[in-house]
């Protein structure tokens, strides 16, 4: 085969691959930039508390990859459509060193796992002492969204009902909040049997809930190392045979 049917197969394959490249770098751009906007939603509720700005971190990080990957993949189109050479060794460096990050940071992920869990269960018991406390209205939308949970999912508490014996802000001890049974009534706390409640704990939910988003990022960071792999193949054999195209034209 000649050089430069070479070369156009390869540039063919790579673009394709580098269009797949940059699908997945803009998910976890979209991803960054919902959780680095949207502070109201389960996962910064679980995730942030006081110093602790865990989500402000995932959010940066992924905003970073994203937007590193964004733009290595307009420097390989680039770099392939007008056989660039320079652009595509620089192409291919930067890929080494987001595939080098990327499993770094799985590695870490990995490390970090249970502390995290750890971290979100504390900060679960945190949100249901301070929930209802008139003191604190700014927690409002916090407190929504464990209502949503506990009523969407039929749940009470992390592991039961009488996790809500340590919250002090009730008027008795026998109140219960109202999404912790089938109500619609819109407030924090009602008068209610304690045989009348949901009987399961949010726990085992939530556990699913993170399970299944980690199983999404953890696909699209496999997907990512994987289509990397065929990108700096492809662009180091299409470096060296534009580079043999321009050595020795004649035989192209």
């Amino acid at each position: 085969m000649k050089i430069r049917d070479k070369i156009l197969i390869q540039k063919y394959y790579l673009n394709v691959f580098n269009g797949i490249f940059l699908a997945l770098g803009l998910m976890l751009l979209t991803f960054g930039l919902w959780l680095f906007f949207d502070r109201n939603n389960l996962f910064s509720v679980l995730f942030s508390s006081g110093e602790n700005q865990l989500v402000a971190y995932i959010s940066c990080m992924l905003l970073g990859i994203g937007s590193v990957i964004t733009f290595t993949s307009a420097v390989g189109f680039l770099g392939s459509v007008k056989e660039i050479k320079c652009l595509l060794v620089a192409y291919m460096i930067v890929q080494i060193l987001v595939f080098v990050t990327q499993m770094a940071i799985s590695v870490l992920i990995f490390v970090k796992k249970e502390e995290v869990h750890n971290q979100w269960n504390n900060r679960i018991d945190e949100v249901i002492s301070e929930y209802g406390n008139e003191s604190l209205a700014e927690q409002e939308p916090v407190w929504n969204i464990l209502n949503a949970v506990q009523h969407n999912m039929e749940c009470c508490g992390r592991y039961n009902v009488t996790q809500w014996e340590r919250n002090k802000n009730k008027e008795n001890r026998t109140q219960i909040p109202c999404s912790c049974i089938k109500s619609s009534l819109k407030k924090w706390f009602c008068d209610v049997p304690r045989d009348s409640t949901y009987s399961m704990g949010c726990e085992e939910y939530l556990n699913t809930w993170f399970e299944n988003n980690v199983l999404i990022l953890t696909a699209i960071t496999i997907s990512l190392l994987i289509t990397q792999i065929f990108l700096i193949t492809l662009t180091g054999q299409l470096f060296r045979n534009i580079r043999k195209n321009n050595i020795w034209p004649n035989e192209s």
